[in-house]
C-alpha cells in the first residue's frame, strides 16, 4: 500500500468525519446516521477503504485507545451531587431500569439468536445506553414538553457511563472465566481485574486532581497533560492486569469528576472535542468493516431482538421506573418509544467483539452487525415517528415558545419575571455570580457561565426555547450570543438591546447588523435607557385591550412614559417589538411594556 493512498485515505475519513458531523447539525439529526451512511459506502460498497489494510496491526490499539479516551470523558460528565438532585423516576431509569433492560435483552438475545449466555449478557450490557450524543437531536425535533425532555436527556447523560462500565465488568467477567477452571478461580481473576481497574484508576484520579488542585501544571498544560494520562493509566493498567484498562479509565474519570476543589470544565471542553473526533472517525471506521453477509448470517431473528428492545424492554423498563410517579399514560408511553443506541455502543462492542474473536469466541464476529442493526432501527425508526407520535399523544409543545435571555442583571431580571408571569418559560444566562445570585434568589432559572462557550452548548437546557434576548451592557457578547444562536434558532428569532444609543455612525450600524441579531423594543431603547428607568422604579404593566380601551388610547394615556416590549395574540403567540417589526395589537392581545413611575409631593406612586 503506498504512502499517498494512506495519507489520502486518513485525510478523507478525517474531513468525512468533519462534514457529517456539520450537516447532521444543520439539519437537526444525529451525527451517526451519516457517519454510518458514509462508513457503508467507503467500506462494504465501494470497498476504497478497508480498515484492516490501511491500520494493520495498529486497528485494535486505536480503537482501544480511543474507546478509552471515550469512556474517560463520559463519565468524566458523571457528577454525583447532580443525580442525587434527579427526581426518582430519573434514579430509577439508571439503576432499576438498566437492570430490567439488561435481562430482557440479554434473554432474547440467547433464545432469539442462540448465542451463548454470555455473549448475550455482554450484549444486553451494551444495549442498556442511549447517549446525549443520539437523543439530544431527536428532543430538538420532537420537542417534547419539560418534563419528558427532562427526563430524556438526563437518562442519556448519566446512562452513558453506567452502560460502559456495566459492559466493562460483563467483559472482564467473560474473559477472567475463559478457559474453563473452578469457579473460585474465576471469580478470583474477576475481582483480580476490577481490583487493578478501580485502584489504579482511584489513585490515578485522585492524584491527577490534586495536581489540578494545587495548580502544579500550567494551565495550557491541562489538556496534553490529561490526554496523556489517560493513555498512560490505560496502559499500565492493561499491563498490570489484562482487560482492566477500560474500567481503569472510567473510574478515573468518576474521582476528578467528583473531586472537591478540581474544576473540570476545560479538561472536558477539550476531551470532548477529542471525543466527537474520535467517535467520528471511529465510526466511519467501524461501519467500512461491516460484512453484509454477516447480517445474513443472523437471519431474520435479529428484527424479532430488534423489536423485543424496542417494544417489550424499554416499556418494560418505563413501567417499572416511573411506578408512582405523577407522569400521564402519554407521558409514558413517549418515554417508552424514544431510546436510541449511539456511537458509545458501537465502539464499545467492536472493541468487545475484536478481543472475543482474538480468543475464539463463537458467534463473536456477529456482535458487531447485531448492535448496527439496533443503532440503524432505533435511530431511523424514532428519528421518522417521535414528533408524530408526540403530537398525537399531546405531549408536544406546539411551538417553542421560551426565551433565552443573555444576562441576569436587573434589567433582564424584570423582563424575565414579566414573561415567566405571562406563562412562558425564561432561562438567564450570565457570567457574573451576583447577577446570577440575585436571579436564583428571585426564583428565576439561571445558568452561570459563558453562553457561547462549549460548555454552554452541552449544559444548556434550549428544550422550549424558541427566541434569544441579548441584554448585558456588553455590545461584544451581545453580538456573539446573537451570532452564535442565529444558527441555532434562525435570524427572525435572535434580538439584542443596544448598550447605548450614542456612539455609532450610519454606516458601521450597517455593517454590524449583518453580524448581530434583531434590534429589540424599538430605535429608541437602549440598555443604558432601560437600566435608568429601571434605577427610577419603572415597572413592566401587563394591559389587556379591549374595545373601551384599544392601542391607539392605551399610548395615549401613557404617551410620555411608555415603552412596548412584547405583545401576546390571541393564540398566546410572543411577539417582540423591534425596529424592524411591525405590529399591531388588537382586542383580546396583551401588551407588555416598561412604564415609568414618580412619585408625587405627598409620597404617592403615579405613572408620569
Amino acid at each position: 500500500m503506498s504512502n499517498e493512498y494512506i495519507i489520502l485515505a486518513l485525510a478523507a475519513i478525517g474531513m468525512a468525519s468533519v462534514l457529517c458531523q456539520w450537516f447532521a447539525w444543520w439539519v437537526k439529526l444525529p451525527a451517526i446516521l451519516f457517519l454510518l451512511l458514509v462508513g457503508i459506502i467507503a467500506g462494504p460498497v465501494s470497498g476504497w477503504l478497508n480498515p484492516d489494510v490501511l491500520f494493520g496491526d495498529l486497528l485494535f490499539p486505536l480503537v482501544s485507545l480511543g474507546v478509552a479516551v471515550i469512556l474517560f470523558e463520559g463519565s468524566l460528565t458523571l457528577k454525583f451531587s447532580e443525580i442525587a438532585g434527579l427526581e426518582s423516576v430519573v434514579r430509577n431509569f439508571v439503576t432499576n431500569g438498566v437492570l430490567v433492560t439488561w435481562a430482557v435483552v440479554s434473554g432474547a438475545t440467547f433464545l432469539l439468536l442462540d448465542f451463548s449466555w454470555q455473549l448475550s449478557l455482554l450484549f444486553g450490557a451494551v444495549m442498556v445506553v442511549t447517549g446525549p450524543t443520539v437523543v439530544v437531536p431527536i428532543l430538538r425535533t420532537v420537542r417534547p414538553n419539560a418534563r419528558i425532555a427532562n427526563i430524556l436527556r438526563w437518562e442519556g447523560i448519566i446512562i452513558d457511563p453506567i452502560g460502559a462500565l456495566l459492559a466493562v465488568l460483563v467483559f472482564e467477567f467473560i474473559v477472567s472465566g475463559r478457559g474453563g477452571g473452578a469457579l473460585a478461580h474465576t471469580v478470583l481473576t474477576f475481582l483480580a481485574v476490577v481490583g487493578t481497574g478501580v485502584l489504579s484508576g482511584a489513585v490515578a484520579g485522585y492524584l491527577f486532581g490534586i495536581v489540578l488542585r494545587n495548580r502544579w501544571l500550567p494551565e495550557f498544560l491541562h489538556n496534553v497533560a490529561t490526554l496523556g494520562t489517560v493513555c498512560a493509566l490505560f496502559a499500565f493498567a492493561d499491563g498490570m492486569q489484562s482487560e482492566s484498562g477500560l474500567l481503569a479509565v472510567t473510574v478515573m474519570g468518576l474521582w476528578l469528576a467528583n473531586m472537591r476543589g478540581v474544576d473540570t470544565d476545560d479538561i472536558l471542553d477539550f476531551k470532548e472535542s477529542l471525543s466527537v473526533l474520535f467517535i467520528s472517525i471511529l465510526f466511519i471506521v467501524l461501519a467500512a468493516r461491516l460484512d453484509f453477509t454477516l447480517f445474513r448470517q443472523l437471519g431474520g431473528n435479529v428484527l424479532a431482538v430488534f423489536l423485543v428492545i424496542q417494544f417489550v424492554a424499554r416499556p418494560l423498563k418505563v413501567l417499572v421506573s416511573t411506578r408512582g410517579a405523577p407522569l400521564s399514560w402519554q407521558e409514558k408511553v413517549l418515554l417508552s418509544w424514544i431510546a436510541p443506541r449511539g456511537i458509545v455502543a458501537a465502539a464499545v462492542i467492536a472493541l468487545f467483539a475484536l478481543r472475543l474473536e482474538e480468543q475464539q469466541f463463537t458467534d463473536a464476529h456477529l456482535l458487531v452487525p447485531l448492535v448496527f442493526a439496533v443503532i440503524i432501527g432505533t435511530v431511523v425508526l424514532q428519528s421518522a415517528t417521535a414528533g408524530l407520535l408526540a403530537r398525537w399523544l399531546g405531549v408536544a409543545e406546539p411551538e417553542p415558545r421560551g426565551v433565552l435571555i443573555i444576562g441576569a442583571n436587573r434589567v433582564a431580571r424584570l423582563i424575565a419575571h414579566g414573561l415567566a408571569d405571562s406563562g412562558f418559560r425564561v432561562l438567564l444566562a450570565d457570567m457574573n455570580w451576583e447577577n446570577i445570585r440575585a436571579a436564583r434568589m428571585e426564583g428565576l432559572p439561571v445558568y452561570y457561565g459563558n453562553p457561547v462557550s462549549e460548555h454552554a452548548d452541552r449544559q444548556l437546557d434550549l428544550v422550549g426555547i424558541g427566541r434569544v434576548l441579548a441584554l448585558t451592557p456588553q455590545r461584544e457578547l451581545n453580538s456573539l450570543a446573537c451570532l452564535r444562536y442565529r444558527a441555532e434558532f434562525g435570524h427572525a428569532a435572535v434580538f439584542e438591546l443596544p448598550v447605548s444609543l450614542e456612539g455609532e455612525s450610519a454606516e458601521k450600524k450597517r455593517i454590524s447588523a449583518l453580524y448581530r441579531g434583531r434590534i429589540a423594543f424599538g430605535g429608541e431603547a437602549s440598555f443604558s435607557k432601560l437600566a435608568s428607568l429601571v434605577a427610577q422604579d419603572a415597572k413592566l404593566h401587563r394591559t389587556t385591550l379591549t374595545d373601551d380601551f384599544d392601542y391607539e388610547s392605551y399610548r395615549k394615556q401613557y404617551a410620555k412614559t411608555l415603552l412596548p416590549l412584547f405583545a401576546i395574540d390571541l393564540r398566546d403567540q410572543l411577539h417582540v417589538y423591534a425596529t424592524d417589526a411591525d405590529i399591531r395589537p388588537q382586542k383580546g392581545w396583551t401588551v407588555l411594556a416598561l412604564i415609568a413611575e414618580r412619585r408625587d409631593e405627598e409620597g404617592v406612586t403615579t405613572s408620569r
